[in-house]
């Protein structure tokens, strides 16, 4: 016993940690797995999420497109925060007047306030982007995850429908569409004709990312212990499809918001009641030689918003890859 409490001193006096682990000493009652358990690494994993914020922060585009989105939802909930003057209201002995306190940006064609119309503009505009991009990401998240976790005919027919939808350009289907019912255009029309078309890309990651995940071990030991399927593929495998989806949907929600406009541009998507970019920037072709300026704030807007969901998504995606993230 002697002997071995002069070896026990001996190595608590010659050990040295090792970098980044605490030294501790065993007291005499605890065992040798006990002292091992209690070296701590003070270098603990963090998540992936923990990872992408890390690299978001340091990022400027991050908080340049941040910034620009952040400004665009605020312009769409409060405009009231941002201008007191009623967009619709137009005076025609104003036509194309130069810009006075109050009316920052002058006059357009009709004599409506064109700051007024284009901090309004958002609510329309950004409405449909939003609205659309969430009901995509629901139709075409269920239709992935179904396809791809199943597999078997459900996998073929659905796929197949996928297909075809994908075949279909979203702008020429939409146009198509507004056509015929030119009669009901709102914003729950433009949102829902959007939709039908536009969910086929976030159905096919979904479907990738689920048949990649389904054999994973995590999933095998879930139904070893007797989980249902709807409860793995809700808990266990769409987590792992979040972020894909979260990149996609918030480019696609920029693309949105052009369709919008493109469909406002041409006539066939929000009636003139409801102000909107894409509408302001088709009454500006008159004006264009004469009043450029008419036609920059709406484009400027619109061009400013769509850039910052892209630049997000763009960014966001670096955040996600760790490949990505090492360069």
């Amino acid at each position: 016993m002697p002997n071995s409490s002069k070896n026990t001193q001996d190595n608590r006096a010659t050990y040295q940690p090792l970098p980044g682990q605490e030294r501790f000493v065993a007291e005499v009652d605890e065992t040798g797995l006990g002292a091992v358990d209690a070296v701590r690494d003070d270098s603990a994993p963090t998540s992936v999420w923990g990872e992408a914020w890390k690299y978001l922060r340091k990022r400027p585009m991050f908080w340049v497109s941040a910034l620009l989105i952040t400004a665009a939802l605020l312009l769409a909930a409060v405009p009231q925060l941002f201008t007191s003057t009623d967009p619709t209201f137009c005076e025609l002995s104003k036509s194309l007047n130069e810009p006075t306190a109050g009316h920052p940006f002058g006059f357009d064609r009709q004599g409506c306030d064109i700051y007024a119309r284009m901090i309004y503009g958002a609510r329309a505009s950004v409405s449909v982007g939003v609205l659309t991009t969430l009901l995509v990401v629901i139709i075409g998240t269920t239709i992935g995850a179904l396809a791809g976790y199943f597999g078997g005919i459900l996998d073929s027919v659905l796929s197949r429908i996928t297909d075809i939808f994908f075949a279909v350009p979203l702008v020429l289907a939409a146009i198509v569409v507004m056509q015929v019912f030119k009669e009901y255009r709102t914003i729950l029309t433009v949102v829902v004709v959007l939709a039908i078309f536009g969910w086929t890309s976030i159905a096919r990651i979904t479907r990738g990312t689920v048949m990649a995940t389904k054999n994973e071990e995590f999933v095998t030991a879930a139904k070893a212990v007797g989980a249902s399927k709807w409860y793995i593929l809700g808990k266990h495998i769409l987590p792992n499809a979040a972020a894909p989806i979260i990149v996609y949907a918030t480019v696609a929600l920029g693309t949105f918001i052009v369709a919008e406009a493109t469909l406002s541009f041409l006539g066939i998507g929000l009636p003139p009641t409801i102000v909107s970019w894409g509408g302001d920037i088709a009454k500006a072709q008159a004006s264009l030689r004469t009043q450029p300026m008419v036609l920059f704030y709406p484009a400027m807007a619109l061009g400013a918003t769509v850039l910052s969901f892209i630049m997000m998504g763009d960014v966001v995606r670096d955040a996600l890859d760790p490949k990505a993230r090492k360069r």
